[in-house]
């Protein structure tokens, strides 16, 4: 005659442990194939979830800051000068008058220090930077370009544009008659830092500048054309002695500009647009990924809890005659069903642990396989933001509970002596 098999006894800290929670670890330990394909869904689940949501958001991040890196946030520029007509047509009369659009001029912006004040005052903006800009010519020798002549105060400007990150050689530093230029310029007029180059604008005025430094936005259009000068050099050069051409602004709330601009345009009645008019497209595709992503990641979560909850189903009908030996020994409806709704908390505990480090490895190979076509550094950063790990882990524990509620909420109504028979 064989011998009866025994079941192990409980070791100390099982012992410990309440009832609901010790029959859940004994159900999801003898369904070790069932527990493991539950498991394996939402470990799944939890790292495209924090994988999509973590790439998404450093690949927009690093979108934005390329766009960014050379641009203020919200610009304020004098009104466009109109035409209007001296004369108006009424019903007695007809005016046989073109009226053409005028063209426009260099002018400063009016009572640009009150300005600057006022927007510098607005608790959304960070730093006010004033700012010369209009077209020259850079010359050197027989070469000759079509550039952007940009006069600023380097404290101020550096505030606005990160433009210390973007110095290739040199510091970004202006006095005098010094000059920092581009390094598509400097390699098309053969240039470099200590050499000398002639600017000079369409009024006529022209300048011998020394270049002290190189920079690289980037952009090689803007490595091309762009070239800093002080301020009251730019205001002289460009005959707008005492002005500025337009006012950077950088807001504290960076998807906030638009409202910094609109309630700065109420306030001076001047022309101020801000970054997200200036890149409506890049918003759409931003706006666009971000859908894309929360499809994604809904689709994900209402797969990983019919996963969770048909494997409980599952199990329920498969251990009927243990969850009627359970109620025929005194456990209550409402114990069983906590039984079934820790195995649902605890896949989910255990699974996003799991997925929160899968999604880590899937970012450190990912970092490395795909570089910046650019420069061949890596396209985004294999890092964690903490408080999507926890909000990932709060989802999937929040799904694992909702998944079991409907296995635990039939096995809590199942009739003892029935289940037993069964």
């Amino acid at each position: 005659m064989a011998p009866a098999r025994t079941r192990p006894a409980l070791s100390p800290w099982a012992r410990r442990l309440p009832f609901e929670a010790l029959v859940a670890l004994r159900f999801l330990r003898e369904g070790r194939m069932q527990s493991a394909l539950i498991l394996a869904g939402v470990t799944g689940g939890v790292a495209v979830i924090i994988f999509l949501t973590q790439l998404i958001n450093q690949l927009q991040d690093s979108i934005i800051d390329r766009v960014l890196g050379s641009q203020a946030h919200v610009v304020i520029r004098p009104l466009e000068e109109t035409t209007q007509r001296v004369l108006q047509a009424d019903a007695q009369r007809a005016i046989a008058a073109i009226v053409q659009p005028r063209e426009q001029r260099l002018r400063s912006v009016d009572q640009w220090e009150r300005i600057a004040q006022l927007a510098a005052a607005h608790p959304g903006v960070l730093a006010v930077s004033p700012v010369v800009s209009g077209p020259a010519f850079a010359l050197r020798g027989n070469s000759n370009k079509s550039v952007a002549l940009i006069g600023m105060v380097p404290d101020a400007y550096r505030r606005v544009v990160r433009m210390d990150d973007k110095m290739v050689r040199g510091r970004f530093e202006v006095s005098g008659t010094e000059t920092l230029i581009g390094t598509e310029l400097a390699a098309d007029l053969g240039v470099t830092v200590g050499d000398k180059i002639r600017v000079t604008t369409a009024n006529g005025r022209s300048e011998t500048l020394t270049i002290t430094g190189l920079f690289d936005m980037g952009n090689r259009d803007l490595n091309r054309r762009w070239v800093f000068v002080p301020l009251k050099l730019a205001q002289t050069l460009l005959d707008l002695s005492g002005g500025v051409s337009n006012l950077d602004l950088t807001v504290r709330d960076l998807f906030g500009a638009d409202a910094v601009a609109d309630a700065l345009r109420a306030q001076t009645g001047l022309t101020v647009e801000s970054w997200m008019q200036n890149n409506a497209g890049l918003l759409t595709a931003l706006s666009n990924q971000s859908v894309s992503n929360n499809l994604i990641r809904s689709f994900v979560v209402i797969i990983v809890a019919l996963g969770i909850s048909s494997v409980l189903v599952v199990s329920v009908v498969q251990k009927q005659r243990e969850i009627g030996i359970l109620r025929a020994m005194g456990a209550g409806r409402r114990q069983i069903m906590a039984v079934f709704l820790l195995q649902g908390g605890i896949v989910g505990l255990v699974g996003s642990a799991l997925g929160s480090g899968l999604a880590y490895t899937l970012l450190v190979v990912f970092s490395r396989v795909f570089k910046n076509p650019g420069d061949g550094g890596p396209l985004f950063s294999a890092e964690l933001d903490p408080r999507l790990v926890v909000l990932a882990s709060l989802v999937a524990c929040g799904v694992g509970l909702l998944a079991a509620w409907i296995p635990a909420r039939r096995a809590a109504r199942m009739d003892p002596v029935q289940a037993i028979r069964t």
